[in-house]
């Protein structure tokens, strides 16, 4: 398999998902090496000169006027990773860290950070060994970019620190050693550049809005369910209704109800039956799905920006009037991300929201005209969809919580030279659990509509959501008396998340 070649500027979503899940190989592009290695040049020039430089002659943070001498480069190196490997909490996944070391090893061939090719040629190596550093999720607030998660990535490189090798933890050097990698001995800038960027709320960040695609997609198809098996109406996605407001979103999710319900039978049913319009749950999805879709191509376009972006400080350009310039800046600061990953967590906080209020109504016996009290047979005897309902509502209000921005939040550190931070790390820690809940959510109403839809035999509903309704019944089979769920919901959530329930 030819290796994906990463140069700094064009890596997407899609680049990302292949090297993340499907393990596809990674390389570093010969044009981008050469860029590397002149940037690579000038730090060479100005160490050989002893010339003043932020985190390449001098101590960091606070300690910038700490002047390093040329000899103690190489401890210095050593002492940053060490020093900032101070990580706690529940470890990354593997799938969250190999897109930490994509995403560092593509910043890093951009060609401003200053580092040797042979740095970007490990993350690559690793990433394709399947080398995978245990990176504690917690210590970063996302102003000098995630510094501790990346100085525990940094660690395996330099062989300390734990690693993930063959569904095995151990050691750092272990794991290289039985990969047949060997660990580097960093020179000059390296460590900073490895340390100083936006990797790690990027990583969760990227792996959450690829999940949270899916989750838009699947919910347009459950919408439209949930809609048919309550016998509503579709004048509400009239084509002329959505061009009059024309969001992207609304738009598309307008389209895709028509075509979902086209040659339902259930819909055919009631079509002279006077009901003029239907709750807000049912008859403002397009307003809704439409906003969070919106939501998401915003957040693509950020973290494809920042996927490609030079991030880390000081940044080296090559053409400077020196022969070069080495310039402090503030690339690093997560802000950009951190609004992104609270929009983010909000979008989906609605989308589980509304999922919920459809749920309510299909269990509802005042609201279920037509169905069976918590769409249960012999209700009574049998409970059906009451208690889904109520962990359905518990998700919510727990997203609820969790989608108060983190953003807002600042913190001053590193002796108040770091005085206004992002806290992007934590809007992607909280992220990770929004997405968790409201796949959850989404699969009870999944659920609970391929429930509702089989009270309605013998009319059917369309050929297209048939085929949804079939898939959902691979996994929970029609409940004809009560039983235990939880397993089954697990398993819908992860074909919500998955993305093949839609497709």
């Amino acid at each position: 398999m030819n290796p994906l070649l990463i140069n700094g500027n064009d890596l997407t979503l899609e680049h990302l998902r292949l090297v993340v899940y499907e393990r596809f190989p990674v390389a570093l592009a010969p044009a981008a090496r050469e860029g590397v290695n002149a940037a690579r040049a000038v730090v060479d020039k100005l160490v050989s000169e002893d010339r003043l430089a932020y985190a390449i002659t001098t101590g960091v943070g606070k300690l910038s006027d700490v002047r390093i001498d040329p000899a103690q480069n190489r401890q210095l190196q050593v002492n940053l990773i060490r020093s900032h490997s101070v990580g706690v909490g529940e470890p990354l996944s593997q799938e969250e860290t190999r897109a930490m070391m994509l995403l560092r090893a593509n910043s890093l061939a951009k060609g401003f950070s200053g580092v040797r090719a042979d740095v970007i040629d490990l993350l690559c190596e690793l990433l394709n060994r399947g080398v995978h550093p245990v990176v504690p999720s917690q210590g970063s607030v996302g102003a000098s970019g995630d510094l501790a998660p990346l100085a525990h990535l940094a660690l395996t490189l330099i062989g300390e620190g734990e690693a993930v090798f063959e569904d095995s933890r151990v050691s750092s050097a272990e794991a290289l050693k039985r990969a047949g990698s060997k660990p580097l001995t960093l020179e000059a800038k390296e460590a900073i550049s490895l340390i100083n960027g936006t990797q790690a709320m990027l990583a969760v960040g990227t792996l959450a809005l690829l999940a949270a695609q899916n989750m838009a997609e699947t919910a347009d198809v459950l919408s439209a369910m949930s809609l048919d098996a309550l016998r509503g109406t579709v004048v509400a996605f009239d084509e002329r209704i959505h061009a009059a407001r024309p969001h992207a979103g609304q738009i598309k999710v307008a389209a895709n109800l028509r075509r979902l319900l086209a040659g339902s039978e259930i819909r055919a049913s009631h079509k002279d039956c006077g009901r003029v319009q239907d709750a807000y749950s049912l008859r403002c999805v397009p307003q809704v799905h439409g906003a969070v879709r919106d939501t998401l191509e915003f957040c693509r376009k950020t973290f494809e920006i920042e996927m490609n972006s030079a991030v880390d400080n000081p940044l080296v350009f090559v053409n400077g009037p020196a022969e070069g310039d080495i310039l402090s800046g503030g690339n690093f600061h997560g802000e950009p991300l951190a609004f992104a990953l609270d929009y983010l967590a909000i979008a989906l906080t609605a989308l589980a929201g509304i999922s919920e209020r459809r749920i309510e109504r299909l269990v509802n016996p005042a609201l279920n005209e037509g169905l069976p009290p918590f769409l249960a047979a012999d209700a009574g005897l049998n409970s059906g969809f009451m208690m889904p309902q109520v962990t359905a509502a518990a998700l919510v209000s727990e997203n609820k919580g969790l989608a108060h921005p983190a953003s807002v939040d600042s913190i001053t550190t590193s002796g108040n030279k770091e005085d206004y931070v992002s806290m992007g790390m934590g809007a992607a820690i909280k992220l990770k659990k929004v997405v968790t809940n409201t796949s959850y959510v989404l699969g009870i109403e999944a659920c609970a509509a391929a429930q509702a839809l089989d009270f309605l035999a013998p009319l059917t509903t369309s050929k297209v959501l048939l085929k949804a309704h079939a898939a959902i019944r691979q996994i929970s089979p029609e409940i004809k008396q009560d039983r235990v769920l939880a397993g089954e919901f697990a398993k819908l959530a992860e074909l919500v998340r998955s993305g093949s329930l839609a497709s």
